[in-house]
């Protein structure tokens, strides 16, 4: 039987990473063959390791899938040519055969010379710059017709993260995702990371901006004031939600109820339901979230401290949403953009109980972002740590409980 094959090269932390291991187990899985030439073990740790592959398959297209199933794992075909580009045949279409980026470092061939793509993240194309000899990524929507896109896999490789230095819950395998865990460990070292991120920002260094997601079972489940004093000590940097966390969090100040239950009196109150409804358009008549606060109508709690420490807060709203508040977004392509325009200089992201925010954050974020996904339902924060970062973290655990730990172990005194 004759047999189609490549030769392909894979360089890096790739023992202690499980990268190689990974990389041979793929191409058996899906029908492959291999030779290992070349290995070269690195002796210390910042020493990188090599190792050439010859991959055999049956036929073209099966080493054609075995070489797009190993490329995300660092593995890049031996032979270097220069990346091949097709026009956008029209506004909001890729070519056909395009290349769809996943959230890992990758860089193109440009001329020879190897050129990193910018703005990385998953499942979106690759826009080339001739003039400038640049790339970067664009969402299908972003593209515009006429320009070169990156089609195939030629000139493409891409950088898994190699295991982190720091000795704490983001340097090793914490995406195993179970309720019955112990958490103190993980809050310490978050908080760790928060406290030393807020202690560079302050100094003005890059990618020192904490970013939370969240959802409105923060302020259901009693996390209001937690989160409410994180904003106001510097450590959160960036807010997205939707329109239920502001909302209820606003019910919570005029009327000291979310969602109609009584904060403090345990108990549903008396037309409790409309608190929700009249918070909205009180503040809509006033005009504006910074409005309400500066004007002193609402006067405590996650909003007021977004506005008056400057938190930048991106609100993307959903077909469900009564009202909605001003300032929330209800175009959803300007809401992801926006979003997306919110993430450069992110040094760690804090998902916490909104499965629709957690996972369209998650799917923004490249994987060099540390991120924390916290919610009770277990399948939520596992599908973000099977993302294929060191650094995704997830907790099993209400959101309240996460924000009032982390609070604490920075230094609030319930």
């Amino acid at each position: 039987m004759t047999h189609d094959q490549e030769t392909v090269r894979i360089s890096g932390h790739i023992i202690d990473s499980l990268l190689l291991a990974k990389v041979l187990d793929i191409i058996l899985m899906m029908g492959g063959t291999f030779d290992l030439e070349d290995v070269v073990i690195g002796k210390t740790r910042e020493e990188p390791s090599h190792a050439r592959i010859i991959i055999r398959a049956t036929s073209s297209a099966l080493l054609d899938d075995i070489l797009k199933a190993i490329q995300p794992h660092g593995a890049s075909v031996e032979r270097e040519s220069d990346c091949r580009t097709d026009a956008a045949p029209a506004d909001g279409v890729f070519p056909d055969n395009f290349y769809a980026t996943t959230h890992l470092p990758t860089h193109v061939r440009l001329d020879g010379h190897w050129v990193e793509v910018d703005r990385i993240e998953m499942d979106l194309g690759i826009v080339i710059d001739e003039r400038s000899s640049t790339a970067r990524a664009v969402p299908m929507g972003g593209v515009r017709r006429g320009d070169r896109i990156v089609v195939g896999r030629d000139g493409v490789r891409v950088t898994p993260l190699p295991r982190p230095r720091e000795r704490d819950v983001f340097g090793f395998m914490e995406s195993q995702v179970s309720a019955e865990r112990p958490h103190a460990h993980v809050i310490v070292d978050i908080a760790a990371r928060m406290r030393q991120l807020r202690d560079w920002h302050r100094q003005g260094q890059a990618e020192s901006k904490v970013l939370l997601a969240g959802g409105p079972a923060i302020v259901h489940a009693g996390g209001r004031e937690a989160l409410a004093w994180l904003i106001e000590q510097g450590f959160i940097h960036v807010l997205f939600s939707g329109n239920a966390l502001a909302a209820h969090d606003m019910e919570a100040d005029l009327y000291g109820t979310s969602l109609g239950y009584g904060l403090s009196a345990g108990r549903a109150v008396p037309r409790g339901h409309e608190h929700h409804l009249r918070t909205i358009n009180r503040i809509r008549a006033i005009g504006s979230i910074a409005a309400a606060v500066e004007s002193g109508v609402i006067k405590q709690g996650i909003m007021a401290a977004c506005v008056r420490h400057r938190v930048e807060v991106v609100m993307a709203g959903t077909i469900r949403d009564d009202g909605p508040l001003p300032g929330v977004i209800t175009d959803s392509v300007a809401a992801q953009a926006a979003m997306r325009a919110a993430i450069p200089g992110v040094g760690l992201a804090l998902l916490v109980a909104s499965t629709l925010h957690a996972v369209a954050t998650g799917n923004l974020l490249p994987a060099t972002i540390p991120t924390v996904c916290v919610d009770v339902n277990p399948a939520v924060p596992t599908k973000l740590a099977d993302r294929g970062s060191f650094q995704a973290v997830g907790l099993v655990m209400d959101a309240a409980s996460f924000l009032r730990d982390v609070a604490r172990e920075l230094g609030w005194k319930s």
